[in-house]
């Protein structure tokens, strides 16, 4: 097991990466609750897989544990079940000092999180992630929230976890689409400030997909230790924390478009996302063409979507989706702020970013 700690003083938690986690989540979860009874939010698919080998983890340790079981999809993300989950929660009498188990992907934990965050001004929360998008990066650091119809995550609040436990041997019940979506995720750590990380996976991302243990414990630890850096220096992005949405300007703007549902999944938003950012960054002369060609070049051998041609169904116009981007939280004053690169490793923050760029790149890349 390979442990990565983030350091926010009375908040740090530590996130523990390896196999057969959860039925060692019990003996985990111990170290830092002595409760006899948990509460688990899930959805359906995950709790058809994993829900009893983590009963029978907690267990072990005499954990006794009740689930709300939610239906699949971002959908789910919303304030129904929102109102479901804390109604739940408090007939199930959680009091403060107890913790409840986020078991699931970004979607259970973001929405777990946040029902945490509100309910009795804050109570403790166990992120175990169950796809390597959220072992990557949304159960780590805190953001927590659900959607609103004008757009993603506008609804949140920040909420650490007390403990994230990234089973490795989960991912190998994912489907192939859905791993890659997370490996969107893995490979935006390499582009926004680690370029030896980047070089690693265009080794070892095919080993990675077919399910080499190791290959999967390294991408996780290294991605981990890098938001870690990133949220120990701003938690609550005031500045560097923004370099984490490497992509996802273009990829909120692109799920607004698509209907946050199956045709386009989050992970392949943020590789279509990271491909535009370098096209951008290219244009506007801060990297060499060489770089967004070397992106698209490795997103394309794991057989990851790249282009906006890659997505099923007609999409807007340039013009709607740059609207669509005004919706994003990273704007300011009015300002849209992108994430653009100096090169592979070495991203920045900016809102020096003319327009009529923005709508170029996209008019390129939309189908004609």
């Amino acid at each position: 097991m390979e442990t990565v700690h983030v350091g926010l003083g009375d908040r740090a938690y530590d996130i523990h990466i390896g196999q057969a986690l959860l039925a060692r989540a019990g003996e985990l979860i111990r170290q830092i609750s002595d409760r006899k009874r948990m509460m688990i939010v899930t959805e359906a698919n995950v709790a058809k897989l994993h829900l009893q080998a983590l009963q029978d983890g907690l267990a072990a340790e005499g954990i006794e544990s009740d689930a709300l079981i939610l239906p699949a999809g971002e959908g789910t993300k919303s304030w129904p079940y929102y109102e479901q989950t804390v109604e739940w929660l408090l007939a199930q009498k959680v009091e403060r000092k107890d913790f409840v188990i986020a078991l699931g992907g970004g979607v259970i934990g973001d929405l777990t999180g946040f029902a945490a965050a509100t309910m009795r001004r804050g109570v403790g929360f166990v992120q175990i992630p169950t796809s390597l998008l959220a072992q990557v990066d949304s159960s780590v650091g805190g953001k927590t929230g659900i959607n609103a119809p004008q757009g993603k995550n506008l609804i949140g609040a920040f909420h650490q976890p007390s403990l994230v436990l990234a089973d490795v041997d989960v991912l190998g019940t994912m489907t192939s689409r859905d791993f890659l979506s997370g490996y969107g995720e893995v490979v935006k750590y390499g582009l926004l400030g680690d370029a030896n990380f980047f070089e690693w996976l265009e080794v070892n991302g095919p080993k990675l997909a077919a399910g080499d243990i190791d290959a999967r414990i390294a991408a996780v630890k290294r991605s981990c230790e890098m938001k870690a850096d990133i949220v120990e220096r701003d938690e609550t992005e005031q500045g560097d924390r923004a370099l984490l949405n490497l992509g996802h300007t273009f990829c909120h703007a692109l799920e607004a478009a698509t209907g946050y549902g199956d045709r386009l999944l989050h992970g392949e938003g943020v590789a279509i996302g990271c491909a535009l950012a370098f096209e951008l960054s290219s244009r506007l002369g801060l990297c060499s063409q060489e770089d967004p060609s070397r992106v698209r070049a490795h997103l394309k051998a794991m057989g990851m979507k790249v282009d906006l041609a890659d997505i099923d169904g007609d999409l807007p116009s340039a013009e709607q989706l740059v609207d669509l981007m005004g919706q994003d939280k990273k704007v300011v004053d009015g300002q849209l702020r992108f994430i653009l690169a100096r090169g592979i490793g070495n991203a920045f923050v900016t809102a020096d970013v003319p327009r009529e760029a923005v709508l170029t790149v996209l008019k390129d890349g939309l189908p004609q």
